[in-house]
């Protein structure tokens, strides 16, 4: 019987893995979904300072029961596997298919808009003003994006520990928040290619939002929900400019690699993009994996909504 139980966490883990490694879905809603959020939550915020002195007064058994570390460890091991199984599969489609990748995307990510917009409570001028200044922060965003770089450390560490904090927010989407920042391929192929330093990096980034954001986000939606929830939709909404399928390369870098990095793109019509690049646009499956993408979010909202 226990073994059967965590055969279950760990499989939900592989879900909230695979949630996580698609921008516009969130490990965080298939969490709820799957009926563990709070319990996840609550091991999350019971890791605090304290826990040395319980340590030492108590032992580590004690210890390990307070943060439900079994749970913890057997969840983690499940996210962990279906991000190296996918990390593959999502690092080929970013280099052949990045326009059918896109159009998913961007499908995802519309309907992750409706989502968190109608959980907004007692739509106000300030809710609106919030929505606004999401647009605004993204636009700020998309100005910073070039100068992010997974040869950075420091903004590789920064980026893990902001993205990690959408474990803790049904609706919003960790992967999506490294596209924004522009360091989700570089994460990709780090997973793929095992890179252990560039990944230490983000792991400890990840452990330091989990501890320090956890406290804050949740404060937040704890006295400024419709705000907080305002601010992300309006965030939502200034991204989809970047996950647009068509664009045409204005300027780019070369990383260590000898890759081409984009710094600066320009959006197109389909018919423009094909005039201007000679590539076929490939409107019908992008118009078709995009309604998937909607509909694989609004399926995931209406069984969030069915669970509570």
């Amino acid at each position: 019987m226990k073994s059967q139980k965590h055969l279950e966490i760990f499989l939900k883990g592989m879900a909230m893995g695979a949630a996580d490694a698609v921008p516009g879905v969130s490990g965080g809603t298939v969490a709820f979904i799957t009926g563990i959020y709070e319990r996840l939550l609550g091991a999350i915020r019971s890791i605090n300072p304290t826990l040395f002195g319980l340590w030492r007064q108590q032992g580590i058994k004690v210890v390990w029961q307070k943060i439900d570390a079994g749970f913890l460890l057997t969840l983690l091991s499940g996210i962990l596997s279906s991000l190296l199984l996918l990390a593959h599969l999502i690092s080929y489609l970013l280099e052949y298919h990045p326009i059918l990748l896109s159009a998913f995307f961007f499908g995802l990510i519309s309907a992750s808009v409706l989502v968190i917009y109608r959980q907004i409570e007692g739509r106000t001028l300030a809710t609106s003003f919030g929505l606004l200044l999401g647009m605004i922060l993204m636009s700020v965003i998309n100005q910073v994006v070039p100068s992010l770089s997974i040869e950075s450390p420091m903004q590789v560490f920064i980026a893990g520990a902001i993205a990690i904090c959408a474990m803790i927010l049904p609706g919003v989407s960790g992967s999506f928040l490294l596209l924004v920042m522009g360091i989700y391929g570089g994460v990709i192929q780090a997973v793929k290619g095992l890179e252990l330093i560039t990944l230490s990096w983000f792991a400890l980034g990840c452990g330091a939002g989990l501890l320090s954001f956890s406290h804050v986000l949740g404060w937040l939606f704890s006295r400024f929900r419709s705000m907080t929830l305002a601010v992300l939709t309006g965030v939502l909404v200034g991204s989809l400019q970047q996950i647009w399928p068509w664009k045409q390369l204005v300027a780019y870098k070369l990383d260590s690699h000898g890759k081409s990095v984009p710094i600066s793109q320009e959006n197109l019509l389909p018919s423009e993009y094909e005039v201007m690049t000679g590539v076929d646009p490939q409107l019908v499956p992008v118009v078709v994996l995009a309604v998937m993408g909607f509909l694989l979010v609004v399926f995931f909202d209406s069984q969030g909504k069915n669970k509570n």
